[in-house]
């Protein structure tokens, strides 16, 4: 398939308003596309050149991009920065100032095109910058306009398709097998390979089938089990009669892989996070008592003057890519195991959670070497439970040490990757009448500010969650406080780089922002309770037309809402809280 194909989809992908639509138009191209090149579009239209846990990074500096645009089109980089500066868009630039006149001689190919984009990629040491430069402007020559602007977006990350992975499986499921209820039929391999490319390719070679026999592999994360709620302890064991609880701690997801020598760790979205902490890697090869694994573990920052575990905020700085071996030391982590789903050439996933825990044990041995207390990797303390008292006096317990709370799980119950139900429940404390846990939002758009805040550019957000059936994100609130001065001009820089110019199409509101965003920031939001409102459309039943006013279908909305923090550093935006966890959380209040 020639790029400029490829670019045709995706002007149709940009301006298009309907989710429907966008599975009309990937399974169009699916189908028309060879096997073996089914990966590279799939990496392509989310801005990437692998899957998602891959750690190779286009990355490319807005003034690197301003210099290979301005070198390919006889202009200056003052110049196209200052296009720039009144468009807001370097796509859209590139497009404005190519003037290519497509030849016989320079028809590119997605191949072509992915393959020097790696290239970009994989360029490391002196003279890295000017290499980039030079391979990007070398394309640029030999594209027409609108490939031009889809190319320039790529490398500065700023792709506004907004695909999200479960309308890249409706889109396989319809272009390949005809029918997008079949997304259901490879979600399975998705949820244990995180590799739609890898699935996109194998279904349109070799069928359905041989999806279905994708195998778990060490490198490859398997995306996390996630948690459901319910309000105390009484209602865990009325629901999940026998439990294996487990303190909850506040920190980063991370999946640690090993095989042989060979440490790599992943976070709960899929980011590769290997060389952020040198310490779980040396705590892995020597603790570890297998030749190949897969743990689920959470990592905190630990203070060892005080031996004292420090809250996520802290946690959070560990999170950088310069002087890490400096800041490892000033913040080293502990990682909490308090899972195991593959060893030594067995996946365990299909183990029950008895089995699964006992075999973690057996293999993740205290380090003779490292100190009494001093091991890098702890294996979870866990407690089997059958009585609401004794589950109440370990939330406590959790609470006294400054814990989030517990997280109970049924004892016979498989590791289901991807799926969040009632396997897993997590337990905070609550306070009767109000709501004390809090949910992740995606920010979708922002109002533009009056007063003080015109000078932070953004005065109020908008904000959703993600309806998982629908693959949608739906609204719930308008935020207003929660954020420092500092804090608004972050977030209103933060959100001009993915604006886009009318609603995404995966983006369902009834109320219109001054500015929309791609919905990718994730932030922690704690509010006094959850009502119904029918101005905003989580949980509402027909969004179509105009607000109602009777109440008859209302969506469900948060009551002074604050920000607390940001989590999009580890949360992608289908991470956030769910439409269903939303009204369990409805339900659920005042029930203490």
């Amino acid at each position: 398939m020639l790029f400029s194909e490829l670019s045709q989809y995706f002007e149709k992908l940009e301006t298009t308003s309907s989710r429907l639509a966008l599975i009309d138009i990937l399974a169009q191209l699916y189908k028309n596309a060879p096997a073996d090149e089914i990966p590279m579009i799939i990496y392509l239209t989310q801005g990437r050149v692998g899957p998602f846990f891959s750690p190779v990074e286009i990355g490319m500096a807005e003034k690197t991009v301003a210099s290979a645009v301005a070198d390919a089109y006889g202009s200056t980089k003052e110049a196209v920065l200052e296009q720039y500066k009144i468009i807001g868009d370097l796509g859209k630039v590139s497009e404005m100032l190519n003037q290519v006149q497509h030849d016989i001689k320079n028809r590119l190919t997605v191949k072509d095109v992915f393959e020097i984009l790696t290239q970009i990629a994989n360029v490391k040491g002196e003279g890295t910058v000017e290499k980039r430069l030079t391979l990007l402007s070398d394309l640029l020559k030999k594209v027409d306009p609108i490939s031009a602007k889809h190319l320039v977006r790529i490398p500065l990350g700023t792709n506004r398709l907004g695909i999200g992975d479960p309308t890249v499986l409706d889109g396989l499921a319809l272009g390949i097998l005809g029918d997008r209820g079949n997304r259901k039929l490879l979600e399975k391999a998705y949820n244990e390979t995180s590799d739609l490319g890898l699935i996109g390719e194998t279904l349109k070679r070799d069928g359905l089938e041989a999806v279905q026999k994708l195998k778990i592999t060490v490198g490859r994360p398997i995306r996390s089990e996630l948690c459901e709620r319910l309000p105390n302890p009484e209602k865990v064991i009325e629901k999940m009669i026998e439990v294996d609880a487990q303190f909850k701690y506040d920190g980063f997801r991370v999946q640690i892989h090993k095989d042989g020598d060979v440490v790599s760790m992943f976070s709960r979205n899929l980011e590769s996070m290997t060389h952020m902490f040198p310490e779980i890697i040396e705590g892995t090869l020597r603790q570890v008592k297998a030749k190949t694994a897969i743990l689920d573990t959470e990592a905190l920052a630990y203070n060892p003057e005080s031996e004292e575990f420090l809250p996520f905020q802290e946690t959070t700085k560990r999170r950088r890519k310069h002087n890490i071996t400096e800041v490892a030391k000033q913040l080293p982590l502990r990682a909490f195991v308090f899972d195991l789903l593959y060893a030594d050439g067995k996946s365990y996933i299909d183990e029950p959670l008895t089995k699964r825990l006992e075999k973690m044990r057996e293999i993740v041995e205290s380090d003779p070497s490292s100190g009494s207390g001093k091991d890098i990797l702890i294996p979870s303390e866990t407690r089997f439970i059958t009585e609401a008292k004794a589950l109440s006096t370990m939330l406590e317990d959790a609470i006294s040490r400054g814990l989030e709370g517990v997280v109970v799980k049924r004892v016979d119950s498989l590791y289901e990757a991807g799926g969040r139900n009632f396997n897993w429940v997590k337990l905070k404390r609550h306070s009767s009448g109000e709501l004390q846990d809090t949910i992740d939002c995606v920010v979708l758009g922002y109002i533009v500010g009056k007063g003080k805040r015109t000078a932070f550019g953004a005065g109020a957000l908008l904000v959703g969650v993600y309806d998982s059936d629908s693959d949608e994100f739906v609204t719930v609130s308008k935020i207003g406080t929660g954020l420092s001065d500092e804090e608004w001009r972050e977030i209103h820089k933060r959100a001009d780089k993915i604006k886009v110019s009318q609603k995404p199409a995966r983006v369902n509101s009834l109320i219109e922002p001054s500015e929309w965003v791609k919905p990718e920031i994730v932030i922690e939001v704690l509010a006094d309770e959850i009502t119904r409102s029918p101005s905003h459309t989580a949980g509402k039943k027909e969004t179509k037309g105009t607000e109602e006013t009777d109440g008859t279908n209302a969506g469900y909305a948060l009551r002074f809402p604050r920000l607390v923090s940001f989590r999009d550093h580890d949360k992608k935006a289908e991470d956030a809280t769910t439409v269903k966890e939303l009204i369990d959380m409805f339900g659920q209040q005042g029930k203490q």
